[in-house]
C-alpha cells in the first residue's frame, strides 16, 4: 500500500489524501451555495430598504413606516399559503382567546378561495347561523370594503368588534344575485360537545363542533351519561364531525385515544426534527369494543380529519358522509417578542398508515348525503383545501350537517349501519385493533 510521509515523520495511507480531496470538492460547492443564498437574501433586503426609503420620501402623503413594514410582512406570509400569517398583538390575543372557546364576532369559519373570502361553515347557535349564512357563501364586501385579495387576518379583524355592534356582509350565493346581510356581533361561546342523544335505547349520537380545550373530557362525560341512559353500556356510538373545522391537535389525539387501546394515532413530518412527531394511544379509559360510525362532510377539516383518518386506518369505525376538506398542514404559533407572533405552516399531518390529508382529505367508507344536500340547499358548490389559491400541494409520496329542519339522511344511514353492524365483518373481531405502523420518514 502506498503511503505518504507527513511533517513530523507520521505516515498517512494513500486514501487519506483522496478523502481530503473529496471533502474539499463537496464542502467548497456547498459553502459557495450557502454564500450565494446569503448574498441573494442580502440583495433582496437591500432592495426592500431602498423601496421603503423611496416611498417615505416621494409618496403623496406622509406614511406610517410601521404600517408599511407590517404590510410587507403580511404580503410575505400570504405568498406562502393561505394559513400562514403575521399576527399583530391584537390578533395574537384574539387567537389565544379563541382556542379557549370564547371570543367576539359573528360565528363563522372562513377561508380564501380565488382571492375571495368564502365561508367553510357557520358555527351553530351564533349570529351567522341565525341570519342564514351557509357553507360556500362568498363574502364579497365587509361594511362596503371589497374583500378580493384581502388576507384572512384582516377579514377576521374587520368582522370582530364590540358586542352589540353591527356589520354588513355582502354575500354571493350560487344562482342568486348579491345580497346584504346585517349581523349583530355577540360574544361567541362555542360549546364543543353537544346534541348528545340516545336512539333505539342503545345508540349514542354526539356532535363535536370543534376541538378546543376540554373537548375530549366533555366527550367522555357525554358518553358516560348516555351509558347510564342506555342502562349500562352503549350498543354503538355515532360521532358527528360534520362541519367541524378542526382546532387543537392534542384534543384530536385524546378523542381518538378514547376509542383505541394501542397504536399510532397521527404523525407529523416537516423539514426540521422538531416537526417530526408521533402520537400514540394509551389503554386507559378506552372504548375499544363499541361499534362506531363517524360522520363527516366537506366542512370537516384539520383535527376532524385526523380523528376520522386514525379511526379509519385502525378499522375502528366506519366513516360515513362526504369527502372531507383536506386541510392536513400543521400551523405553529411562533411568538415574536412579548406580543406579536407568526402563524407558520411547518409540517404535514399523516394518518397512521402514512396517508397525507393535505389537499386530498378523507374519503368515507360509505358515501352518503351529497345528493340530498344539493336537493335541500339548491347548490352543488363546495370548496376544499385543494381549491384554495396557494395551497400546499398533496404529498405525492406518501355534507352539510343537519340544520334541525327536516330529515337527516346521513344520521339515518349511520343508525342503519349500527343496527346491522355484524354484517360488516371487517369491523368486527380482533382485526379491528392493534397498532398501525407507518412508513419510515426522512430523519426518523
Amino acid at each position: 500500500m502506498y503511503e505518504r510521509r507527513a511533517k513530523g515523520g507520521r505516515k498517512w495511507p494513500w486514501f487519506a489524501g483522496c478523502a481530503l480531496v473529496v471533502a474539499f470538492l463537496v464542502l467548497v460547492p456547498q459553502g459557495r451555495r450557502l454564500a450565494d443564498a446569503a448574498r441573494d437574501t442580502y440583495d433582496s433586503l437591500e432592495t426592500f430598504a431602498t423601496i421603503l426609503a423611496v416611498v417615505q420620501k416621494n409618496y403623496v402623503e406622509n406614511v406610517d413606516s410601521e404600517k408599511l413594514v407590517e404590510g410587507a410582512i403580511g404580503g410575505m406570509m400570504t405568498s406562502l399559503d393561505p394559513h400562514s400569517a403575521y399576527l399583530t398583538p391584537e390578533q395574537y390575543r384574539d387567537l389565544q382567546v379563541e382556542t379557549r372557546g370564547t371570543f367576539g364576532g359573528l360565528g363563522i369559519e372562513i377561508t380564501i378561495r380565488d382571492e375571495v373570502l368564502t365561508i367553510i361553515a357557520p358555527l351553530e347557535d351564533t349570529p351567522a347561523s341565525r341570519v342564514g349564512l351557509k357553507p360556500s357563501d362568498q363574502i364579497i364586501k365587509i361594511d362596503g370594503v371589497v374583500t378580493k385579495a384581502m388576507t384572512l387576518t384582516r377579514a377576521v379583524s374587520m368582522m370582530r368588534g364590540p358586542k352589540g355592534t353591527d356589520v354588513v356582509l355582502t354575500i354571493r350565493r350560487k344562482d342568486r344575485d348579491l345580497f346584504d346581510v346585517e349581523i349583530t356581533r355577540e360574544v361567541i361561546n362555542v360549546k364543543s360537545v353537544k346534541d348528545a342523544k340516545l336512539y333505539d335505547g342503545r345508540y349514542g349520537h354526539v356532535r363535536v363542533t370543534q376541538f378546543q380545550e376540554g373537548t375530549a373530557r366533555e366527550l367522555a362525560e357525554s358518553l358516560a351519561k348516555l351509558d347510564e341512559e342506555a342502562g349500562g353500556t352503549l350498543g354503538g356510538v355515532l360521532l358527528d364531525l360534520r362541519h367541524n373545522p378542526g382546532g387543537l391537535l392534542n384534543q384530536a389525539v385524546k378523542v381518538v385515544d378514547l376509542f383505541i387501546d394501542a397504536g399510532l394515532i397521527v404523525y407529523t413530518d416537516g423539514r426540521i426534527d422538531a416537526q417530526k412527531q408521533r402520537f400514540f394511544a394509551r389503554a386507559e379509559g378506552t372504548r375499544s369494543d363499541t361499534p362506531m360510525v363517524v360522520m363527516v362532510d366537506e366542512g370537516s377539516a384539520s383535527a376532524s380529519e385526523i380523528v376520522a383518518g386514525a379511526l379509519q386506518d385502525h378499522e375502528r369505525a366506519i366513516i360515513l358522509g362526504a369527502q372531507t376538506f383536506g386541510k392536513g398542514s400543521v400551523q405553529t404559533i411562533l411568538p415574536l417578542g412579548a406580543d406579536s407572533a407568526l402563524r407558520l405552516t411547518t409540517a404535514r399531518y399523516y394518518t397512521p398508515s402514512g396517508r397525507s390529508i393535505q389537499a386530498t382529505g378523507i374519503q368515507p367508507d360509505v358515501a352518503v348525503g351529497r345528493e340530498v344536500r344539493i336537493a335541500r340547499t339548491g347548490s352543488d358548490f363546495s370548496i376544499r383545501e385543494a381549491d384554495l389559491s396557494g395551497h400546499i400541494p398533496a404529498d405525492e409520496d406518501a355534507e352539510a350537517a343537519d340544520s334541525g329542519e327536516g330529515p337527516d339522511p346521513q344520521l339515518e344511514r349511520a343508525l342503519d349501519l349500527l343496527r346491522t353492524w355484524k354484517v360488516f365483518s371487517r369491523y368486527s373481531g380482533e382485526q379491528r385493533f392493534g397498532p398501525v405502523v407507518p412508513p419510515a420518514t426522512d430523519g426518523d
